[in-house]
């Protein structure tokens, strides 16, 4: 985001709160997964496929200069009015890559694991106002051969609560070829486990993701105490109206123009 997108992002928020809705806005850098870039960058010089560039490895001053970056998508968050702000951590993305051994190389200081990380979420917090909900969406394990399990991500994150976020959105695996050991299939629910993992150990909320568009599937998991709110990505790009139809299906009154109640 740049300052002179914040009017048009501010329109949007503005629409949303007509509404009665909340909007929260998720900051991103692909780090190494970067499609357009002409040279990417990342902690380390390693490549994500053979189908993508190589990158440059950041030098010190550079990662110190990227965090700044991030705190700046933060105060024009803010604002543009959005209610909350999530970091990607997940997927193999520019933190996820310094939280990694798989991907993070360095000798430096952010040979760290979680100070770049670290360092975002405490750059962004400051921006933020103390009443303002910073989510972290963050890989629970990695799915390459030797990439980290649940005990190690769940350590990570227990580093990001201690820097400032006060949620997690828990996912898995993007940071490579997925290893068929290790490979959690793509049943419903497939990532539940660690969403219920994760918040017992963290204390904290957390969102639940992973083929969760069948209503009584995304009741059951906060009703069982899983997670704390789900997430729905798939599910409403196939069903924009998804969340009305589960209200529906799960027998809530919803409240709709006259001119819609007869298809319900």
């Amino acid at each position: 985001m740049a300052d002179d997108q914040i009017p048009a992002y501010k329109r949007i928020v503005d629409s949303v709160h007509e509404h009665g809705s909340k909007i929260a806005i998720q900051i991103a850098h692909a780090g190494r997964k970067a499609e357009d870039a002409e040279t990417p960058v990342a902690p380390s010089a390693i490549r994500f496929s053979e189908k993508y560039k190589e990158p440059r490895a950041l030098t010190t001053e550079e990662v110190k200069e990227m965090v700044d970056k991030y705190r700046l998508a933060a105060r024009r968050a803010v604002n543009a009015g959005f209610d909350a702000i999530e970091l990607h951590g997940a997927h193999g993305y520019l933190i996820h890559q310094f939280h990694s051994e798989y991907t993070n190389k360095r000798e430096d200081e952010y040979s760290e694991l979680t100070r770049f990380g670290s360092e975002v979420i405490q750059a962004v917090r400051e921006e933020m106002p103390k009443e303002m909900p910073l989510i972290m969406r963050i890989s629970a394990t990695e799915f390459v051969e030797e990439g980290y399990v649940l005990e190690d991500g769940i350590d990570l994150a227990k580093a990001y609560k201690q820097a400032g976020v006060d949620m997690f959105h828990i996912s898995a695996g993007g940071e490579g070829a997925m290893a068929p050991s290790r490979n959690p299939g793509a049943h419903a629910g497939y990532m539940v486990p660690f969403a219920r993992a994760m918040r017992k150990a963290l204390d904290v909320p957390v969102i639940a993701v992973g083929r969760l568009e069948d209503p009584h599937l995304a009741n059951a998991t906060v009703g069982n105490q899983d997670a704390d709110l789900i997430a729905v990505g798939r599910g409403m790009l196939r069903d924009p109206y998804w969340a009305i139809h589960a209200a529906h299906e799960l027998g809530d009154e919803i409240s709709l123009p006259i001119q819609y109640q007869r298809a319900f």
